[in-house]
């Protein structure tokens, strides 16, 4: 029930656009469906609804992509970058940069990693991990193409790292 205005919200935007009944989205490792009509989001490869927070990313990303995207601007920016980022960076780092550490952060044997992911078409992620060593501990950070502001609220973009986090 938490997500229902959004969703609606979201499915309105994507009406009022009128560009079509059904569409086909790549997101991460999957693709998913659009069924304006039926107003769902459909994961083809879990064949299954996709989670109502995955649901409105996927229908603000296609309502941005209808309307046009920005193009990349090739200057990658923090979190703390985005409009509000400094004040729900915390939040942030709790839901996107510590699963990673706490993922890989284990791993002393590893080396540093510069991980460029294009979750969605036009919408380029760049996540950085560094290993610790005797004087520090492991650490993470998730960057964004700085056209990511013209595509996506910084809550999506929160939305976003916790899922690519959750994929790595």
């Amino acid at each position: 029930m938490g997500y229902a205005v959004a969703l609606d919200k979201s499915w309105k935007e994507l009406e009022a656009l009128k560009a079509g009944d059904s569409f086909l989205v790549k997101f991460l490792a999957d693709e998913y469906s659009i069924d304006c009509k039926a107003k769902t989001v459909f994961s083809l490869s879990c064949n299954a609804r996709a989670k109502d927070f995955t649901a409105i990313l996927i229908l603000h990303y296609l309502a941005s992509k209808i309307k046009g995207l920005p193009p990349e601007t090739k200057e990658w920016v923090s979190f703390k970058e985005l409009s509000s980022g400094e004040q729900y960076y915390p939040a942030f780092r709790k839901r996107a940069i510590e699963p990673i550490i706490r993922k890989y952060g284990r791993n002393s044997e590893g080396a540093d990693i510069i991980l460029p992911l294009s979750v969605f078409e036009g919408v380029p992620v760049l996540v950085k991990f560094w290993r610790g060593d005797d004087e520090f501990g492991p650490e993470a950070n998730m960057l964004f193409d700085k056209s990511i502001a013209k595509i996506f609220c910084t809550e999506d973009v929160a939305v976003l790292g916790g899922l690519v986090a959750a994929g790595l």
